[in-house]
């Protein structure tokens, strides 16, 4: 009873030790007497006990990792980076989960290297470029980066999944007198769009100003040119007038000194109505008047000459 007891025993420790149970997204590396075997999918699988060891756990999931380091321009200006890797097995085939399992020692060994290679990688695109240049090249870095290390990394077995600069930063020094330069860049681009605002607002007001003269100047032609021609109007009006004043006395056998007399009473009596204190000199001589006179009676005989208008 005994024996039997201890051979059931045995068995249960035996098929107990037999099982292997493998998580989703993992796979197990088996092997006999350290060397390489078969590869365990997830799910329930069994092995030989104390023949078939499990070698290695992988997980096949995507695995992150942030890095921090620092690296120097061609112009020798420090630069600190602070990116986010994430890389996963390369696929589930048997020669890639035995190159994961048995290229490097351990897991912290290809971490190392992984980190040490992106690193450098950096190092060496950021070495050619100037400190001015860095900020804006941050796509052109990542690509660098995967075209470098893509195919040591599947070799080793993994692939880079993604690579994200979360922080480019200078030292302080750097940074203050990148300030300085922006600051004093708007400064100066303020200057020059207040300038050019000026200058459109001298030019705008001064066209304006010289259309206001022009105008100005147009009008006072045209007035001008009117009350010249108002004033010839009236002139004439006043001179037929009195010619034909002249012509009808003429034929009335009436002196036409008599016309004279009435217009110099006529100018007396407007220049006392509307005048204000101004000194007017007027011809009131018998000489002058009869000059007057004969004037207006050539008018007269010129307006009604034949083919006169």
């Amino acid at each position: 009873m005994t024996f039997l007891t201890i051979l059931l025993v045995l068995i249960l420790v035996i098929g107990f030790l037999s099982i292997v149970i493998v998580q989703q997204g993992t796979v197990a590396v088996i092997t006999i007497f350290g060397k390489y075997a078969r590869v365990l999918t997830p799910g329930l699988n069994f092995k030989i006990p104390v023949i078939e060891v499990i070698y290695r756990r992988i997980s096949v999931q995507n695995r992150s990792v942030e890095l921090a380091f620092q690296a120097i321009t061609s112009d020798q200006a420090n630069v600190n980076f602070k990116a986010m890797l994430v890389y996963s097995v390369l696929n589930q085939e048997e020669e890639t989960i035995k190159n994961v399992a048995f290229k490097f020692i351990d897991e912290a060994s290809f971490m190392q290297a992984l980190v040490r290679t992106i690193e450098g990688s950096i190092r060496s695109f950021v070495a050619t470029k100037r400190q001015s240049e860095i900020l804006s090249l941050r796509s052109e870095i990542i690509e660098h980066v995967k075209s470098q290390i893509d195919t040591l990394l599947e070799s080793w077995g993994y692939h880079l999944t993604d690579l994200q600069l979360n922080d480019i930063a200078f030292d302080e020094v750097i940074m203050r007198s990148m300030a300085q330069v922006v600051a004093s860049s708007n400064l100066r681009a303020a200057a020059e769009n207040e300038g050019q605002a000026l200058l459109i607002t001298k030019t705008k007001a001064a066209e304006a100003d010289g259309n206001a003269i022009q105008i100005s100047a147009e009008a006072e032609k045209t007035a001008s040119q009117l009350r010249g021609q108002g004033v010839a109007l009236f002139r004439e009006e006043v001179a037929r007038g009195m010619a034909e004043s002249a012509k009808v006395m003429t034929e009335a056998n009436l002196d036409a000194s008599l016309i004279l007399f009435s217009i110099w009473t006529e100018a007396i009596k407007h220049f006392a109505e509307n005048g204000k204190g101004n000194v007017i000199f007027l011809d009131g001589s018998t000489e002058g008047m009869e000059k007057t006179m004969r004037q207006l009676l050539a008018v007269e005989k010129m307006n009604s000459a034949p083919g006169a208008k």
